[in-house]
């Protein structure tokens, strides 16, 4: 017995690149699950006499400083995405090692931040909330170093990336931006609206 076989010529079709998309959607089930931690925070500011209790008094000056770098970086990891897009593959690398380096002194300044407070997760409500939040953030910071290390380690590759291919820097710089972004929030709250 003999088996037809029928034979076709490869289909090939080309596909949308969803990929920024992907890290979008992301980043909104991030953002909601920042917005349960915020919603959370402020109900218990809102329903306890004293906040943050005494004892777990924040100081402002490593925060603030941390601050002023992390927002710095979101400004320095543009410059390396204009440089790409003007296919300067040297000036994207400057800027991310900067991204980078700032990225690091930022975390390096929340862990003598956590050194130094002199309570724990444990302490009570607040100092638990604070630990959370800001760790949660610190694990976002990371990652976030991890993707422009890992931008810098594909770009050694001639060609990976150029004015006209460059969608792992544009994500690494949107990640970037929403760290920028939640940590704002984060300081506003943890820090700014302790002194009220």
């Amino acid at each position: 017995m003999a088996i037809a076989t029928t034979t076709s010529p490869a289909h090939h079709e080309e596909h949308k690149d969803l990929r920024v998309w992907g890290l979008l959607t992301f980043l909104v089930s991030e953002s909601l699950m920042f917005g349960g931690f915020f919603a959370t925070y402020l109900f218990f500011r809102g329903s306890t006499e004293v906040w943050p209790p005494e004892g777990t008094e924040v100081e402002l000056l490593v925060p603030t400083i941390n601050t002023i770098i992390l927002v710095s970086s979101s400004f320095v990891i543009h410059f390396g995405d204009t440089a790409i897009k003007k296919n300067d593959i040297k000036g994207m690398r400057t800027w991310y090692i900067l991204t980078a380096i700032m990225g690091a002194i930022f975390l390096a300044g929340q862990v003598y931040e956590y050194m130094t407070l002199g309570y724990g997760l444990t302490t009570n409500v607040f100092a638990n909330c604070f630990y959370i939040m800001t760790g949660f953030h610190g694990l976002h910071v990371f990652v976030g170093l991890l993707l422009i290390l890992g931008v810098l380690w594909r770009s050694r590759r001639p060609g990976h990336y150029s004015a006209t291919k460059h969608t792992g820097i544009e994500m690494a710089e949107i990640y970037w931006h929403f760290v920028d972004i939640i940590w704002i929030i984060l300081f506003t709250l943890l820090y700014i609206l302790t002194l009220f």
